[in-house]
């Protein structure tokens, strides 16, 4: 049985606060007074704190209510026969929303078609012209005339293979406008790691690019493309949207056809269908098992989109939404979907740190973003390289930043206010793939405070349970969602029993959605993430979280990363640590004790690590997630087998026959 230690400590002033004047702005104060007056919700009494609190407490106490406000205020665009808003089942996941509604998600994507600017792209060769809403619209309408003529409808599945471009999204839109089910990778995948992932759900139609560039390099698919096709009998038809040059070399892949061969004339159609009909297969990372098919809803998924962006990044249409991530991570949908809002998005694909690591900033001010998305690991290492964006950089429309992919120290908060803006909130935000949304995330209404997150969604029962599945608040447990939520999967794919569903989120407490993550439910009702707990580390019976000891690592200036593991030792388990350490410095023993000084004045001695060991890289996923358990396989002889889930899977060879790891 564990044994309980102290939280982490939280900061009592809060880092960024609401004025008086954003609140009443917000779109989630309008949302408050539409759903008071016609849905019953109660009444903001003036106080945030407790309006929010009641607010939140009445969308998980009236689901049904809340979540058809939510329908109306964003003007969703459906037809309704009838139907409940809420069936609920015996027990999670049995639940059905909306049963008499027929939507289409690109009909509500597109729903703006005026010269407003939908898109803006760059790369690492310049920035593209903006794509108005009307040029999407028709761009859109010769993608899906095209998807028409080859025969693509409800039931296809089509798939991209592509960077993050204007034509992924208008490729995107094209499928789901005809009621077909989109899916994708992004090409730093290698081919098994496609086959892994397309070769399960047998896509009609293939989308690809002839290439890319990154980092300073020019990267050809072509050979890629031809693999997979090669090995895929069931694409009928390969469209290449021309990248590196304007007739690429395809006539050795089968079925292929340029992007201008593929286009039609026509008139977009949008195929209505039920709430719950499949949009996106989303999949797991894979490291240690062949990748989870998740299917998530065209209703499921444009509602949790739609909550997320008005409420919570309190998104308008006035907005420039951008968000680093590629096309094989759930954020590429996340971002997708604030076109419903009549936002517009800024993509980018390349190195966020070529030539130098003002790229991301340098955009920003060309193209003047309001939201800005990122990941920890990127504002760690422009942190150690002592880049500060607000010195080089004009940002006046930057309102508000994003963090996701892995836990935000509280430090790196700091660094946002010191470095790139000060008075600006910083939202860390926690969910995932398995939801296609957020569990906890920003909330205009509220304060920030360092190294927490600020709330729970609307119409999320978010909760952390210990393990006899008793809600704990300011220690350590499991992240749980109590009450079913739109965006929970339809299934996995070829699952039809939902047996492998079931045992993914609802085995280890029955009926209730278990994440996974390990976390901390603040006095204030905030959320702290302390990493993975299928990767928790459980010394003398103790589980510490591994973000616990990573926020503590990297704000030392000599280590750039950590990944801790818990090995088998001696009947027992003892921490490892791995650090990647900046290039001319040595592990000696003074950094070893300074590393394990900092640990144990910050959290407790059962999180100093028994060994401490430099490596050259540290492996991750193409998302940028480090992989521990791939890691205690390695160092257990446990065979990796899904190798092309990772973007450096070189690096899993520096932890196999440690010598450091069989001594004491």
């Amino acid at each position: 049985m564990s044994k309980p230690i102290a939280p982490p400590q939280m900061p009592d002033e809060p880092f960024w606060q609401p004025s008086t004047e954003r609140i009443a702005d917000s779109n989630l104060t309008r949302f408050a007074q539409l759903a008071h007056t016609r849905y019953g919700a109660p009444e903001s009494n003036g106080d945030p704190l407790a309006s929010w609190a009641h607010l939140w407490r009445w969308s998980i106490d009236d689901r049904a209510q809340f979540w058809d406000a939510l329908r109306e205020f964003t003007g969703v665009i459906s037809e309704d026969s009838g139907g409940e808003r809420l069936k609920e089942g015996d027990q999670m996941p049995g639940a059905r929303w909306f049963t008499g509604m027929r939507l289409n998600f690109a009909e509500n994507l597109l729903a703006r078609r005026d010269d407003h600017p939908a898109i803006i792209a760059a790369s690492e060769l310049g920035q593209q012209p903006a794509l108005s809403y009307q040029q999407l619209y028709q761009q859109v309408t010769r993608f899906s005339a095209g998807l028409a003529a080859a025969g693509v409808g409800v039931g296809d599945i089509v798939a991209g293979y592509l960077p993050n471009i204007t034509g992924t999204i208008v490729a995107m839109l094209a499928t789901t406008a005809r009621g077909a089910t989109w899916t994708s990778c992004s090409p730093d995948f290698g081919i098994q790691g496609v086959l892994d992932r397309f070769g399960q759900v047998r896509p009609k139609i293939l989308i690809a690019t002839d290439g890319y560039h990154y980092a300073g390099k020019t990267i050809n698919c072509l050979p890629a493309i031809q693999g997979v096709v090669e090995a895929l009998d069931c694409i009928q038809h390969v469209v290449i949207i021309p990248s590196l040059q304007q007739a690429p070399p395809i006539a050795t892949i089968k079925h292929s056809m340029l992007l201008a061969d593929f286009e039609r004339d026509g008139q977009l159609e949008f195929v209505r269908q039920p709430f719950d009909a499949p949009l996106f297969v989303m999949y797991s990372s894979g490291t240690t098992g062949a990748p989870k098919c998740i299917v998530h809803s065209i209703g499921g998924t444009l509602l949790q989109h739609l909550k997320e962006h008005q409420l919570h990044v309190d998104l308008k249409p006035i907005d420039r939404i951008f968000y680093f991530t590629t096309c094989g991570w759930m954020m590429w949908n996340w971002l997708a979907s604030a076109l419903a809002t009549g936002a517009t998005l800024v993509l980018y694909d390349g190195s966020p740190l070529h030539p130098g690591p003002e790229v991301l900033w340098a955009l920003a001010e060309r193209a003047d973003i309001s939201v800005f998305g990122t990941s920890p690991k990127y504002l760690s290492s422009l942190a150690k390289s002592g880049y500060q964006p607000r010195l080089k950089h004009q940002l006046p429309a930057l309102r508000l930043m994003l963090s996701t992919g892995s836990p935000l120290a509280a430090e790196q908060f700091d660094y946002v206010r010191d470095a790139i803006k000060p008075d600006i909130p910083l939202a860390s935000i926690s969910g995932g793939t398995d939801i296609i949304s957020c569990f906890c995330l920003g909330n205009p209404w509220l304060p920030v405070y360092r190294g927490e997150i600020q709330a729970p969604g609307l119409g999320m029962a978010v909760d952390v349970w210990d393990e006899q599945g008793q809600s704990v608040s300011n220690t350590r447990g499991e992240l749980v969602c109590t009450r079913a939520f739109p965006s929970m999967p339809i299934g996995f794919w070829n699952d039809p029993e939902h047996k492998k569903y079931r045992a993914a989120y609802f085995e280890r407490f029955i009926g209730v959605w278990h994440h996974g993550d390990y976390a901390v439910l603040t006095s204030r009702g905030g959320f702290v993430i302390l990493g993975r707990s299928d990767a928790v580390l459980n010394p003398g019976g103790v589980r510490i979280g591994t973000a616990e000891i990573y926020r503590q690592v990297e704000r030392l200036d000599d280590v750039l990363e950590a990944l801790a593991i818990g090995q088998a030792w001696l009947g027992d388990e003892r921490v490892v640590l791995f650090v990647r350490l900046r290039p001319g410095v040595t592990l000696d023993t003074a950094l070893i004790k300074r590393i394990k000084d900092t640990i144990r004045a910050n959290t407790t001695p059962r999180h100093v690590p028994a060994k401490i060991i430099a490596v050259p890289d540290i492996p991750r996923t193409l998302s940028g997630k480090i992989v521990e358990l791939a890691v205690r396989h390695v160092v257990h002889g446990r065979r990796v087998d899904n190798t092309d889930a990772l973007a450096n899977p070189e690096a899993l060879e520096y932890f196999r026959d440690l010598t450091e790891l069989t001594t004491e």
